[in-house]
């Protein structure tokens, strides 16, 4: 039997909300794998599914940037929520930002361009500003969007400054309306992405392995409440669409009205819009997720300190 730890028990707990002797059994019987563990779980009915999963530890700010056609949003890692409110710190954020419309997305490319006002490279700026406030800080991941034709809208939510806070959403979408009203629609879309943090646009374009994971967990379900073979796949079926209702975008309630779908939302924002919208895209950045700090020991770290 794998050695289970309090501190994976714990993870299993955040993640599932299931109590700790499910936690422990779960973790038991799946040898320590802790998304196995999950799967588990779910299967015994203690826990829903986690659509994303990853603690979020690191503080910083997530910043975007539009100009029309074009989106970006970057992440820039501090180490406390303290530099995260300083206006040195939050004015680089919002330049690298500005920069992230022309690198595409890759992070590497947006390391190695001019900073705006300086003669060295975004990098080698963040390396001064470290050097500056005292206190490490790194620029983590950016993601980019572009349309032909339409907008790229974009949406912090409790920003802390314009265009950052602790999520960023862009939205993009492709039509020839009205760029004005447009973008108001895109914004409402933003809005709802930042609550619900959907997995994909539309069924077609979910991770395979995602939906055969899901269609595995439900048969197992339905074979654990004693139904017959011959109609697993038929209720396994019917559960599949339940599932893309929660993970999909087009198929989720739409957050601002709480009646349509985001799909029937926007077929009935054509009419103001004056053309067809379509939903090429979206991004959602969530400060420090997938990202783990260490837990320390807060006691021993002061019996430490005290010389004991």
């Amino acid at each position: 039997m794998a050695n289970i730890s309090a501190a994976v028990v714990k993870e299993l707990r955040d993640k599932t909300g299931a109590g700790m002797m499910d936690c422990k059994q779960a973790l038991s019987e799946t040898d320590g794998d802790l998304e196995a563990a999950v799967d588990w779980l779910r299967t015994k009915g203690l826990a829903k599914a986690a659509k994303k999963a990853g603690r979020v530890a690191a503080e910083g700010l997530v910043a975007v940037a539009t100009d029309g056609r074009r989106g970006a949003v970057v992440e820039v890692n501090s180490e406390t929520d303290f530099v995260a409110r300083n206006e040195q710190f939050q004015d680089m954020v919002a330049k690298v930002a500005d920069l992230a419309l022309d690198a595409g997305g890759d992070v590497d490319a947006l390391g190695g361009l001019t900073f705006h006002g300086a003669a060295n490279s975004v990098n080698d700026h963040i390396k001064e500003m470290v050097a500056s406030i005292g206190e490490n800080m790194s620029l983590r991941r950016t993601a980019a969007l572009e349309v032909k034709d339409g907008v790229v809208a974009a949406y912090v939510h409790n920003a802390i400054a314009p265009g950052m806070g602790k999520i960023g959403v862009l939205v993009a979408l492709e039509s020839s309306g009205d760029a004005g009203k447009l973008s108001e629609i895109g914004k409402q879309v933003a809005m709802h992405v930042a609550a619900t943090s959907p997995l994909a646009v539309s069924p077609a374009e979910l991770d395979p392995e995602v939906v055969e994971r899901e269609k595995a967990v439900l048969a197992e379900q339905a074979r654990e409440s004693g139904k017959p073979e011959e109609i697993i796949g038929k209720m396994v079926e019917g559960r599949i669409r339940k599932f893309y209702e929660e993970v999909v975008l087009l198929s989720q309630t739409f957050v601002i009205d709480g009646e349509n779908t985001v799909e029937k939302a926007l077929k009935a924002a054509e009419a103001d819009v004056g053309a067809p919208i379509k939903v090429t895209g979206f991004v959602r950045y969530a400060l420090g997720e997938g990202v783990e700090r260490q837990e320390s020991d807060f006691a021993a770290e002061v019996a430490a300190a005290a010389g004991h």
